[in-house]
């Protein structure tokens, strides 16, 4: 089968197709013919060395990939047979790939109006989305929430989770009216380009003057510093990403007063098989099956062009989920 696959850490050119040998499930897993894998900003950081997990510890050369969605084509010991010729999604290790293992317990079935291309959307962004506002920020009914970077995947995502879970209010953040655009198309109340100077100010304006309940941010740098000026009383912001590669700096002093809180979230810490966790993943299909949250899957690259992908990925052009066809 093809592989992309890398002999040493650094830039997208480190990603090569080569063939190697079709794997066997081991008992408890599967064995999935991918149809699409998942591109995730942390795959480009990992391919660099610089992700913080075992990820970009592990031994080389190996396969990119922890998402893919397709059929199941076998299944090792202990796994229910009547899983063969199923539509699936998993997390798996070596994703970018034709055929990928899957944990049984990292596998699950898709609705029938489920695409595979939508399906991987639902997995480390899906689950992100849903914990930033579930379990870090515990959003209540009624709060006024702002997303960074609305358009991306995990933005996305959450700008259509914060209404599902009662917010009053939406306020999108992102750097290109397009991209604002499509935040609108998604159920944001406003919209802000956070490239812009005084963007904190209109947020402020937006809200006259109380700021926001809950704060979603990946940039940090300027943009996080700036994003607790914009926090009301008892607001939470989280932060889950630092794609500015410059940490925000926060003291607790600025926190005493207004009785805020500045949370981290790492999903890599938190998910295992049968975890709480991993099966956030099946309440997402569901509410995909129903209409109610769609996944925007805008680019689409073959196999061999993954090294286009981590390109598109860390010029930050994109919108929504990348993905490769196996």
């Amino acid at each position: 089968m093809k592989a992309v696959r890398i002999h040493h850490t650094g830039g997208p050119d480190v990603l090569v197709v080569e063939d190697v040998e079709t794997p066997k499930p081991p008992p408890g897993t599967v064995l999935v013919k991918v149809g699409v894998s998942g591109v995730n900003y942390t795959d480009v950081m990992a391919r660099q060395g610089i992700y913080m997990s075992r990820e970009s510890g592990r031994d080389l050369p190996r396969t990119m990939g922890t998402e893919v969605a397709g059929v199941v084509t076998a299944v090792g010991e202990g796994v229910e047979p009547d899983l063969v010729g199923s539509r699936v999604v998993a997390f798996v290790e070596g994703g970018y790939a034709e055929y990928a293992v899957a944990d049984r317990r990292l596998t699950f079935r898709l609705p029938e109006s489920v695409e595979l291309g939508d399906a991987v959307a639902f997995l480390v962004q899906g689950i992100t989305a849903w914990e930033l506002l579930v379990d870090r920020a515990r959003l209540r009914e009624g709060e006024t929430v702002l997303v960074h970077s609305a358009a991306g995947g995990v933005g996305s995502l959450a700008v259509q989770l914060a209404h599902h879970l009662g917010a009053s209010r939406v306020i999108a953040t992102a750097s290109t009216a397009s991209k604002l655009a499509l935040a609108s198309r998604l159920g944001a109340t406003d919209t802000v380009n956070y490239t812009e100077p005084g963007w904190a100010d209109r947020v402020l304006d937006l809200t006259d003057g109380r700021g926001v309940d809950v704060v979603i941010e990946a940039v940090g740098g300027d943009i996080g510093e700036e994003s607790l000026r914009i926090l009301a009383d008892n607001g939470r912001l989280v932060v889950y990403g630092v794609a500015s590669k410059r940490m925000s700096a926060f003291a607790g002093s600025q926190l005493m007063q207004r009785n805020q809180a500045v949370l981290g979230y790492w999903l890599t810490s938190r998910l295992s098989p049968g975890s709480a966790t991993a099966e956030i993943v099946p309440r997402l299909l569901q509410l995909a099956d129903a209409g109610e949250l769609t996944a925007i899957v805008q680019h689409v690259f073959p196999l061999e062009r993954a090294a286009e992908a981590h390109q598109a990925l860390a010029d930050r052009g994109t919108v929504g989920k990348v993905a490769l066809l196996a």
